[in-house]
C-alpha cells in the first residue's frame, strides 16, 4: 500500500498544502525548521491519531487555528484505494474517518494505514523504559495476530478491574476469583502471541543487523512479565499483600519487556548512538518484513534526517535496505545530495523542497 495524495491544514508551521507523492521513495529536503519533519508528523497523525515529537497536542497545531486535519487517499495492495481522515481540535477530540464512515477508534486507522518511524530519538527503543519496548513489540503483534486486539482489550479490561480492587477492595470474592481468572487466561494468550512474534522476529532482526553493522554476541531476548517458571495465578495469589499495599498488579503482561545484551551488559549502555540508531532501524525494519509476510499490507516508513550519527557506508546500507522493502519510505535531510545516489535504477525517487512550510516537487533525480 502506499500514500497517492496527502493533505494537510492547521499542523504547526506547514501552509494547507497538497501533494502526491512517489509509491516508493520520498525525500523531503530544506533547511532546519522548513517544515519537513512537520510533514513527518501529519502523515504520523494520519495513521495514529497522534505525534511523534509531542504528548501534548496544543504545539501541533497551527497557533491561528481550532484544529489540525490531514487527509490522505491510499492505494491498496490488493487494488482500489481507501480514504482516510483525521481532524484533532484543542480540546483533544479527534474525529476520524475512514472511506466516508466515522471510525470508533485509532486502532481502525494504525491497521489501514501501517506506520514506522525512525527519527533521531529512536535510541530510546533501547534506553527508554519497557512501556516504550513493549508498545514496539505489541505494534507488530497487532499488524500480524488477527486475534490480539481481542485479546488486549480483554486484558486491560481485567487489570482494570484487579487495581481498582486492590485500591479500593470494593469486590467480592467470588467476583475478584473471577476477575483474576480473566486476567490469567488473557495474559497467557498475549504471552503466546508475543512469543511467536519474537520466534519470528529475531532470525530477520539478525540478518538484518548483519547488513548495517558487525556486532558479535549481541542477543534479543523476551521477558514476559513474570516468573517463566510459575502460572500467573500462582505469582498473583502469592503477591497479593505487596500488590494492595502498592495498589496495582506488580507481574503480568503489562510489565514485559524486550532486553538486547552485548556481552553480558545491557546494550544500550555500551552501544554508540550510532550504533544504537543502526540498531533500531534494522528492527524496526525487520518488523516491516513480518508485515508484508503477514500479507496485512505494506508499512510506510518516515525517516526524519537520515544522515543525522551515519556515515556515507551505513547511510547506503540504510537505504538499500529500506528500498529491499519494496514500500514507501518519506525520508527527512537538509542536503539532499547525500542521499542521491544509490537507488536502483527502476525504483522511483520523488524530491520534495520544503521551505518555509510550503512543500514543491523539485524532480525525479533520475530525469
Amino acid at each position: 500500500m502506499s500514500l497517492s495524495r496527502i493533505s494537510v491544514t492547521g499542523v504547526r508551521n506547514l501552509h494547507p498544502v497538497t501533494f502526491s507523492p512517489s509509491p516508493r521513495i520520498n525525500i523531503l529536503y530544506g533547511a532546519n525548521g522548513s517544515g519537513k519533519t512537520s510533514l513527518l508528523e501529519a502523515i504520523h497523525l494520519l495513521g495514529l491519531a497522534r505525534s511523534f515529537r509531542s504528548t501534548r497536542l496544543q504545539p501541533v497545531i497551527q497557533y491561528d487555528q481550532p484544529a489540525c486535519t490531514v487527509f490522505g487517499q491510499v492505494l491498496l495492495n490488493e487494488g482500489g484505494q481507501s480514504n482516510l481522515g483525521i481532524s484533532r481540535d484543542r480540546q483533544g477530540e479527534f474525529q476520524i474517518r475512514i472511506d466516508g464512515q466515522n471510525a470508533k477508534s485509532a486502532a481502525q486507522l494504525a491497521e489501514t494505514l501501517p506506520l514506522q518511524l525512525i527519527n533521531p530519538d529512536s535510541f530510546r527503543l533501547l534506553e527508554g523504559a519497557p512501556k516504550i519496548r513493549r508498545q514496539f513489540l505489541d505494534w507488530g503483534v497487532f499488524h500480524v495476530e488477527p486475534r490480539f486486539m481481542a485479546t488486549w482489550q480483554r486484558l486491560q479490561k481485567a487489570l482494570r478491574q484487579r487495581n481498582s480492587w486492590l485500591r479500593h477492595g470494593t469486590l467480592d470474592v467470588a467476583s475478584q476469583a473471577a476477575w483474576d481468572r480473566e486476567l490469567c487466561l488473557a495474559s497467557d494468550e498475549i504471552d503466546v502471541f508475543r512469543r511467536a512474534y519474537i520466534k519470528a522476529l529475531k532470525p530477520v532482526f539478525e540478518k538484518t543487523l548483519s547488513e548495517l553493522v558487525q556486532l558479535d554476541g549481541l542477543t534479543l531476548s523476551y521477558f514476559r512479565g513474570w516468573d517463566k517458571e510459575k502460572e500467573l495465578s500462582t505469582v498473583l495469589a502469592s503477591s497479593l499483600h505487596r500488590d494492595q499495599q502498592m495498589g496495582h498488579t506488580q507481574s503480568g503482561p503489562q510489565r514485559a519487556d524486550l532486553r538486547l545484551r552485548l556481552g553480558g551488559h545491557n546494550a544500550a549502555d555500551i552501544l554508540s548512538r550510532g550504533q544504537q540508531k543502526l540498531v533500531v532501524c534494522a528492527l524496526r525494519i525487520a518488523q516491516g518484513h513480518l508485515v508484508n509476510q503477514a500479507r496485512r499490507g505494506q508499512c510506510i516508513y518516515l525517516v526524519d534526517d537520515l544522515p543525522s550519527e551515519l556515515d556515507e557506508h551505513h547511510r547506503s546500507a540504510l537505504c538499500r535496505l529500506l528500498e529491499e522493502l519494496r514500500c514507501q519510505v518519506f525520508i527527512t535531510c537538509v542536503d539532499h545530495e547525500l542521499l542521491r545516489e544509490g537507488w536502483q535504477a527502476g525504483t522511483p525517487v520523488a524530491l520534495f523542497h520544503v521551505e518555509q512550510g510550503d512543500i514543491t516537487q523539485t524532480h525525479d533525480h533520475r530525469e
